[in-house]
């Protein structure tokens, strides 16, 4: 991985923790909640996706479209899942969940379907990140009640962002779209969908507008922008090096969850945050 793409992934890092704060302090806000922040994300980012189709002029066709179309799909899934899971479990125990197991089911994938052979340093980042994210994610109150809903949530959350990150590779790679307009597209397709459930339940809407009208505005920033900084890396950069690079994000959620919402557990999220650093620098040495 060159130094630039691990710049890229690292800044989308603290952009993709910051905006996973703020839809927890939303909580259950569910499809009203992704539809509203798409809503305002499509508004804020449709100027630049504009400039990138008059200046790049990119080549879209029906494939393209198509996943263009499929990236909203599976992105409804994951922002869904994500947010109910956040309505039922801390931050400090689904966001890893769901960071861990994403990536390491994306890299595996990504071995099966593209080729990508990494190299054995490569492979050694890889269990160390998985190794930090679920030392992290264990805790003793959860091994005495077995699977809670926020395990299931952050489990089938991290099905999803495999499935995106395959995708979108594929999309930006090999399609040639630009990656800020996959991202602008993907969430006009998000929206479009939830559009019908925002409709029946304009109350809510406004309600939520009101009561959290920053953390909305927040996600809606910074939600796209995070993940156009790591579409940008994948354009030159195989998935088994961004994918698991991008678990630094969780350092810095745990992190969030133990000072801002007092989730505490300081000494098991350090020996996490240890091995996962470790494993970042293997990555870009790889």
């Amino acid at each position: 991985m060159t130094l630039f793409a691990l710049a890229l992934v690292l800044a989308a890092a603290v952009f993709h923790a910051t905006w996973n704060l703020l839809a927890k302090r939303v909580g259950d806000g569910g499809a009203v909640f992704v539809w509203l922040f798409g809503f305002c994300s499509l508004l804020i980012y449709a100027p630049l996706a504009i400039v990138v189709v008059l200046v790049v002029a990119p080549h879209l066709g029906p494939v393209q479209y198509l996943f263009m179309f499929g990236s909203g799909v599976l992105h409804l899934g994951y922002f869904v899942l994500l947010q109910r899971g956040y309505a039922v479990g801390d931050l400090s125990l689904v966001y890893p969940l769901a960071r861990g197991t994403g990536p390491l089911l994306a890299t595996a994938a990504a071995i099966v379907l593209f080729g990508e052979r990494p190299s054995l340093l490569v492979f050694i980042g890889i269990g160390l990140i998985t190794a930090g994210v679920f030392v992290l994610t264990v805790e003793s109150r959860s091994l005495r009640s077995g699977l809670g809903a926020g395990v299931v949530y952050g489990l089938l959350t991290g099905v999803f962002i495999a499935a995106y990150t395959i995708w979108d590779k594929q999309a930006v790679s090999a399609l040639m779209i630009p990656p800020l307009l996959q991202s602008w597209a993907t969430i006009l397709v998000t929206t479009l969908l939830l559009t019908p459930i925002a409709i029946t339940r304009r109350k809510e809407v406004h309600t939520l507008w009101r009561a959290h009208k920053p953390e909305v505005l927040g996600v809606a920033i910074l939600s796209p922008l995070s993940y156009i900084l790591v579409l940008t890396a994948l354009v030159f950069t195989p998935v088994s090096y961004v994918a698991p690079a991008r678990e630094i994000s969780i350092l810095i959620g745990a992190a969030m969850g133990a000072r801002l919402l007092s989730e505490g557990d300081s000494t098991r999220r350090l020996i996490a945050a240890g091995a996962m650093v470790v494993g970042i620098i293997a990555l870009a040495l790889g």
